[in-house]
């Protein structure tokens, strides 16, 4: 069979964009196919800071770097939403593309919470929205690296960002634990759970939890992710995660993946980024 390409990798964040690269300077017809705009994840991180090369950068600016790269290798992209994967033809919303290999960098998603999708001022992304709450109380639910990194960012912009979390202490890196409780505008709120959620016509106002009531002008949401896998369901998996071997092999032959979707311990910029160029000297080895 004649292929449409070497390998068409599905997804355009960290790990996916790593990937292209590496395949498209080893001579391989790639292709990068996403349904939104590259960098994902990455999209929405206002500030990274343990990022080798880089003191300081924002989540945009990295993501735009290294698409800079896509683009100057003359990766082709291409978009479309990916409906199924089988017998080495990706079928998307718009095509059916045919491919020898294929590398999964989906990433995740945010993890939303139940029950809530009437609610209009509830937002999964500070970077994206929090300009909106300039001046305002917001709270933020989670007490995570994310949660921690958002609160940071919103406490610049907004008036108050109350830190809701259910566990005990923050878990996150001790130099962003020091930076929320040098801020005078955060109020943290640890060993909080949620009871209700008030609201008058669909917006939030009140935040009933089993340590009070707090007034709000909007709440972000930062509690977790959860991978992009439902449409592979031919894919071994663990509660969503894709099963890879050393390799960054799955079970189907041709299917490799990395980053954010596959089972692991640590999900990091960096571990993606190695885990895209495994994948993606291993799909050249066998092309």
């Amino acid at each position: 069979m004649r292929y449409s390409f070497d390998c068409v990798v599905v997804g355009s964040g960290i790990a996916g964009m790593t990937a292209a690269i590496y395949l498209k300077r080893s001579n391989v017809n790639v292709l990068l196919l996403d349904n939104d705009a590259p960098g994902g994840l990455l999209n929405k991180i206002s500030v990274i800071e343990n990022y080798p090369g880089f003191d300081k950068i924002s989540g945009p600016d990295l993501a735009y770097k290294i698409y800079e790269q896509v683009t100057n290798l003359g990766i082709e992209i291409r978009y479309g939403k990916v409906l199924d994967i089988k017998d080495h033809i990706v079928k998307t919303d718009i095509e059916e593309i045919t491919t020898d290999k294929v590398i999964l960098a989906v990433g995740r998603k945010a993890r939303k919470l139940d029950n809530t999708n009437d609610i209009k001022n509830i937002s999964y992304c500070a970077l994206c929205d929090g300009n909106l709450y300039k001046d305002k109380i917001v709270a933020i639910v989670g007490y995570s690296n994310s949660a921690i990194e958002e609160a940071i960012y919103l406490s610049d912009i907004c008036k108050k960002v109350i830190i809701i979390g259910r566990g005990s202490s923050f878990k996150g890196e001790d130099s962003l634990v020091d930076k929320i409780y040098s801020k005078k505008n955060i109020d943290v709120q640890l060993d909080c759970v949620i009871e209700t959620l008030n609201k008058e016509k669909n917006l939030l106002n009140e935040i009933v939890t089993n340590k009070g009531i707090f007034k709000v002008d909007g709440m972000f949401v930062s509690i977790g992710y959860e991978p992009n896998t439902l449409f592979l369901n031919e894919l071994e998996k663990d509660n969503g995660y894709i099963i890879v071997d050393n390799k960054m092999k799955t079970n189907i032959d041709y299917i490799y993946a990395c980053g954010d979707i596959i089972k692991k311990d640590v999900y990091q910029l960096t571990t993606a980024v190695g885990e895209a160029t495994i994948a993606a000297i291993n799909v050249k080895k066998t092309l």
